[in-house]
């Protein structure tokens, strides 16, 4: 969809229809981070927003934190707030042109965000950009909307046969520590890039 392009977004972010920012870090991501012990590894958060998680990531320890997003807007805001995490790490770029190799991608509403046509790149773009057994661990919409998105909603069953083709499925299970508005409407999700 031609119109989910850079001033799409930036727009959603300057006239505040934000409804996917919850105001701070996702309980389910925050608590996955607090069980990394080796907080050098390096970490990606595309289509990252606010920040919030990556804010909370960096203060944890995880200085090899970089963040994507196609807006400029919300990452003015998260450099204002956030004056001490390195510019270098800041990415104002397609997701699909990025480079690098990661341990470990934080998927945070960004999967729904994307025109349901792009998830078989989105898929062939993450296993490009994870190293050997590197991951990816987040939440994904387990529901479908009534209306046009985005978000962009879908079914667990159907992630499942898209993402067994390029990961080993670790983790794939209802989430139980989904904000309330969302508790009962998201699936958890560890990939391993393992799979040749």
């Amino acid at each position: 969809m031609a119109f989910l392009d850079k001033n799409y977004w930036t727009e959603r972010y300057s006239y505040g229809k934000t409804g996917w920012d919850i105001g701070f870090a996702s309980p389910p991501l925050v608590q996955y981070l607090d069980q990394i012990k080796n907080k050098e590894i390096q970490v990606l958060i595309p289509g990252a927003g606010s920040g919030y998680e990556a804010a909370y990531g960096w203060k944890s320890g995880f200085h090899n934190l970089q963040l994507l997003d196609l807006s400029y807007e919300p990452l003015e805001r998260f450099k204002s707030l956030n004056p001490s995490f390195p510019l270098d790490h800041i990415h104002h770029e397609d997701f699909f042109l990025h480079t690098g190799k990661y341990d470990l991608i934080l998927e945070q509403t960004f999967f729904c965000a994307l025109d349901p046509g792009l998830r078989v790149d989105y898929a062939k773009k993450m296993k490009e950009l994870l190293s050997p057994g590197g991951k990816i661990a987040g939440v994904w919409f387990d529901r479908e909307f009534d209306f046009e998105g985005p978000p962009f909603g879908g079914k667990s069953e159907e992630y499942r046969f898209l993402f067994e083709k390029y990961f080993e499925v670790h983790t794939f299970a209802p989430c139980y520590n989904s904000i309330p508005e969302r508790l009962g409407s998201e699936v958890f999700m560890i990939l391993e890039n393992s799979k040749i």
